[in-house]
């Protein structure tokens, strides 16, 4: 069965209650890692996710293959041995049910703060959507009870910290799988609690893990795939915000839109930079602020028999990189997320645990799908392309700001006064917002190192070889938080400029964001605290708040749509 999510009217936005819920049908082969993502940011009772129809079955026929081979008294890994080093360690059968709950318990040691909870939600829809294949021999009723967690809102606290991304995601898959037996703390009616305590009210019952659970459970990618997911989603946000920004300071420099014709970009028809070309004239649509080089022609100073003129400011007939090149960088960022949200799908629609039952033929095959290896690269990736647009909208934010180059906007965008003023030369308007903006940005540009190159051998050796991908996936997750900073401070400079330009100038796209913008942010006539400011236009970020306020649904852009096929439309 196809994977859909469906909604009806005025189905909730990103982190809402209200509305009919959306389905999410789990089948292992399609679920989409944008459409993951979505759904995770569901709020509780919004969401309702259930196997589709065969996913039982083909797990009831894993789980008696097991059993079959558990009643040959033959070494099963994880089933009748110990772990990893451990494997040459072989329990009786009877054994084999504490076993399960030890591996659970032993593992209960991460560390750091606890993973948001729409991170929790799909890392416990990504590892049902795993097992959901059928060769994990794991109970189908298992997995309903983790689903039924997800609508209920009974989601563990998990700690960021402990998982090498190989052996799986051990370390914080334990605690959804301890919230599933009753240990643990949860995320539960708006408190923290015990898990057992959650379990009761909702009259749910602990499950009692049978041989291999454990295992089905916690040895699997999709913690680290949960942080891809919203990784991604967040980027090709971060994505429109660079192509609004590059817009709204077109308008704000009187910048040349003609390097944003089709024609140009149709010459390196790169697919994430036509995309994001055709973006920017889409927001400039109907701007008397932008320019172009035609109009440069008609006003500039001609030559009248002179061997030299010096062109204004004014006429310059191209502008700085950061303005000039920006569909180049934000199209490096659009075509990485097509193949990291290709590499994203594969992985949480894989079999991700060890060993793995073959019901067709009997077979126990022992591999090491486990290995978050495509993550890794994924998110090492994805960070340095969103890195760049944090360095791009920082070199964006000085061209505005300073009066060398922001072709005659006042000096760090303060209101101009008279000098007999008794405020003349007190403001200094932006120019603290510039320092923390670079400041960020060398933050940002820092935490791009990769972090799959930094393999640790570990457990006895064992796991000789990891693939950080975890920590990779967290880092795409912080940078995309950090460039989101910068990108709130170049907005509120930007409305300000476009402010002083006049923004009855600008194009129909960026008064709907201004007039946004402005719902939380005065106009700054004199210095005032901005860090208030900042956090709201960062929650109208990463809510897609902006994109709405130009046409960009949730709907839409969970389908693919770009604003430039909403002002087409």
């Amino acid at each position: 069965m196809t994977e859909t999510i469906t909604h009806g009217p005025g189905a909730p936005s990103t982190g809402a209650t209200d509305g009919p819920p959306a389905e999410l049908v789990l089948d292992g082969a399609t679920l989409a890692a944008r459409q993951t993502a979505y759904a995770a940011r569901l709020g509780t009772g919004a969401l309702r996710a259930r196997l589709a129809d065969g996913s039982a079955d083909r797990m009831r026929a894993s789980v008696e293959l097991k059993n079959s081979l558990i009643d040959e008294q033959i070494p099963i890994y994880g089933v009748t041995t110990g772990f990893g080093d451990s494997c040459i360690r072989q329990i009786s059968p009877d054994k084999a049910h504490d076993l399960q709950r030890n591996l659970v318990l032993y593992h209960l040691n991460g560390t750091g703060p606890a993973a948001a909870p729409a991170v929790a939600r799909a890392a416990m829809l990504i590892r049902a959507n795993s097992v959901s294949r059928g060769p994990s021999a794991i109970r189908p009723e298992v997995v309903e009870q983790l689903l039924e967690h997800v609508h209920r809102g009974i989601l563990p606290l998990i700690p960021e910290r402990g998982s090498l991304g190989a052996s799986g995601d051990l370390v914080p898959l334990c605690y959804v799988a301890a919230s599933l037996i009753g240990e643990g703390d949860v995320w539960h009616d708006g408190r923290i609690r015990p898990a057992l305590d959650a379990l009761l009210e909702e009259g749910l019952d602990p499950v009692l893990l049978e041989p291999k659970e454990g295992l089905a459970l916690i040895n699997g990618t999709s913690f680290t795939a949960a942080y891809g997911v919203h990784a991604a989603w967040d980027a090709r946000e971060l994505a429109f915000i660079a192509e609004l920004s590059t817009a709204l300071t077109l308008e704000a420099l009187h910048g040349n839109a003609s390097a944003f014709h089709p024609f140009v970009h149709g010459n390196k028809p790169h697919p994430g930079q036509v995309v994001s070309a055709s973006n920017v004239r889409a927001l400039l649509h109907g701007s008397r602020l932008a320019t172009d080089f035609e109009q440069i022609l008609i006003r500039r100073e001609r030559l009248e028999g002179r061997g030299y003129v010096r062109l204004t400011e004014a006429d310059r007939i191209q502008d700085k990189y950061s303005v000039r090149c920006a569909p180049q960088i934000v199209g490096v960022l659009r075509d990485t997320l097509n193949w990291v949200e290709q590499w994203l799908g594969v992985e949480i629609n894989s079999s991700s645990d060890n060993p793995l039952f073959d019901p067709s033929d009997g077979g126990l095959h022992l591999g090491g799908n486990f290995y978050a290896g495509h993550v890794g690269q994924a998110m090492d990736s994805l960070k340095i392309a969103v890195a760049g647009l944090a360095d791009l909208l920082d070199r964006q934010l000085e061209l505005v700001v300073d009066e060398k180059f922001n072709e005659g906007l006042p000096p760090n965008l303060i209101v101009a006064r008279e000098e007999q003023d008794p405020q003349a030369g007190l403001h200094h308007g932006f120019k603290g917002m510039q320092i923390a903006a670079s400041a960020i940005t060398a933050e940002a540009l820092k935490q791009a190192n990769p972090a799959s190159v930094f393999s640790r051998s570990t457990e006895a050796h064992n796991q000789d070889k990891v693939s950080m991908g975890t920590i990779a996936a967290r880092d795409a997750r912080t940078i995309n938080g950090l460039v989101r900073e910068v990108a709130a401070i170049h907005l509120l400079a930007l409305a300000q400029a476009v402010e002083l330009r006049g923004i009855d100038k600008a194009s129909p796209a960026i008064r709907a964001v201004h007039s946004l913008l402005r719902e939380h942010s005065e106009f700054v006539e004199r210095d005032r605290r901005l860090d208030r400011d900042v956090n709201a236009v960062i929650e109208l970020i990463e809510t897609g708040a902006l994109r709405r306020a130009v046409g960009l649904s949730d709907e839409d852009f969970l389908g693919g749509k770009e604003i430039a096929d909403v002002v087409a439309a």
